[in-house]
C-alpha cells in the first residue's frame, strides 16, 4: 500500500477572472497592401479581418502580458500574491530560456509561483486552461494564472501575400481557482504530426544563424528574411472546418450538453470563414452568440480565445454565468476543445 497522502485539491476549477490587453497602434488592411498585391475587398471576404494591432517597441511579450494579467486578478478578485503557478503560452517570445513566465510572475508580484511557458500555437490557451484545472484540482495550486500572449508582427512576412494581412498582437489571461461544482468540462486535445508542414516556421534559427542564402527566403533587396509563419491556406481551412467542428462536438458530448444548452462559442479566431463553418456544422442554434473579435484584432494565436472571451464580457454580448464553448487549433496541427462557464 502506498504510503503517499492524498492531495487535498477542490472538487472543481472555474474561470475566475479574464483580462486582455491590446497594443495600442491599430493596422488597418491599407496598410498591408503597401506591400502585397491585393486588395482590402478580397482580404475581408477570405478572413473578415478590417484591422489588427500591431506591438510598439515598449509592447513586449511580457509588458503585454503583465497588463492583461493586472485585468484578470482584478475581474477575478485575486491578490497576485495567492497565485500558485503561471503557465505562459506563446510562440513569439524569442530567448530560449529562461522562461518569460517567469519574469511574469516576478513583476506581477506572486509568492515564487511555478512559472513556465508551453508552445502550443493556436491551441495553447486550451492546454494552458487544462493544466491550471489539473493543478487547482491536485492541490498543487490554489490559483493559477493562464496567459496566451503574441507578437505574431515579429513573424509576419509583410511581402507574403498569403499571410501578411493575418497576424495580430495581444494578451489575454485568465485566472483558474477553485469551484464547488463543474466549471470546466473535460477536454479533448490531440495533434496531428503527420500535417506538421501546413503550419510552420519558414526557416529554423539555427539555419537562419549560419546565413547560408542558397535556399533561403530573400526580400526585394536581396538579403536574407527574418524567420517568419507561413501555411498552405486551403490545408488549413479544409482541416479545420471538417475535423474541429468533430472535435467541438466531442467537447460538447464530454462535458454532457447539447448545442441548444450553450449560450457562447469562442473559437480561436482563424478565419471568419472557418468560423462560421464550424456554425453551421455544429448546427449551433440562432441563440448562440459567436465570437469575431477577428474582424478587429486579428490572428493573435494563444491570445485569440481570451481576448475574445474578455471582449464579449465587456461589450454584454456574454454574460457571467454563461456556458461557452472554446476551441483552439493550429500549429503542429495541434486542437484542444472543452465547455467552461464563463467568470
Amino acid at each position: 500500500m502506498s504510503k503517499i497522502k492524498p492531495s487535498k485539491g477542490a472538487p472543481y476549477a472555474r474561470i475566475l477572472g479574464v483580462g486582455g490587453y491590446r497594443p495600442t497602434r491599430v493596422v488597418p488592411n491599407e496598410v498591408i497592401l503597401e506591400t502585397i498585391d491585393s486588395s482590402d475587398e478580397w482580404i475581408r471576404s477570405r478572413s473578415g479581418i478590417e484591422t489588427r494591432h500591431w506591438a510598439g517597441p515598449e509592447e513586449t511579450v511580457a509588458a503585454m502580458s503583465v497588463e492583461a494579467s493586472g485585468k484578470a486578478l482584478a475581474d477575478a478578485g485575486i491578490d497576485a500574491s495567492r497565485i500558485g503557478a503561471v503557465v505562459v503560452s506563446t510562440v513569439s517570445h524569442f530567448s530560449q530560456t529562461p522562461a518569460i513566465a517567469t519574469e511574469i510572475a516576478d513583476r506581477l508580484g506572486t509568492d515564487k509561483a511555478a512559472a513556465f511557458d508551453i508552445s502550443a500555437g493556436c491551441a495553447g490557451f486550451g492546454y494552458g486552461l487544462t493544466l491550471a484545472k489539473g493543478m487547482v484540482v491536485e492541490g498543487s495550486a490554489e490559483y493559477v494564472l493562464v496567459i496566451g500572449v503574441e507578437r505574431l508582427s515579429d513573424l509576419t512576412d509583410l511581402e507574403d501575400r498569403a499571410t501578411a494581412f493575418l497576424f495580430g498582437d495581444g494578451a489575454g489571461a485568465v485566472v483558474v481557482g477553485p469551484s464547488q461544482e463543474p466549471a470546466i468540462g473535460p477536454t479533448v486535445w490531440g495533434s496531428e504530426g503527420d500535417k506538421a508542414e501546413t503550419i510552420k516556421q519558414t526557416v529554423s534559427w539555427d539555419r537562419f544563424r549560419i546565413g547560408d542564402v542558397s535556399d533561403l527566403p530573400l526580400d526585394s533587396e536581396g538579403n536574407v528574411k527574418f524567420p517568419a509563419i507561413t501555411q498552405e491556406g486551403q490545408a488549413v481551412f479544409r482541416w479545420a472546418v471538417f475535423e474541429m467542428a468533430k472535435v467541438a462536438q466531442q467537447a460538447l458530448d464530454a462535458a454532457g450538453i447539447s448545442p441548444d444548452d450553450l449560450d457562447v462559442f469562442i473559437p480561436h479566431q482563424a478565419n471568419v470563414r472557418i468560423i462560421d463553418s464550424m456554425v453551421k456544422t455544429l448546427k449551433l442554434p440562432e441563440h448562440v452568440t459567436v465570437a469575431r473579435d477577428i474582424r478587429t484584432t486579428g490572428n493573435t494565436s494563444a491570445a485569440s480565445i481570451p481576448l475574445a472571451m474578455e471582449r464579449l464580457l465587456a461589450t454584454g454580448d456574454a454574460r457571467s454565468g454563461d456556458t461557452a464553448l472554446v476551441i483552439g487549433f493550429g500549429a503542429g496541427l495541434v486542437y484542444a476543445a472543452t465547455v467552461v462557464t464563463l467568470p
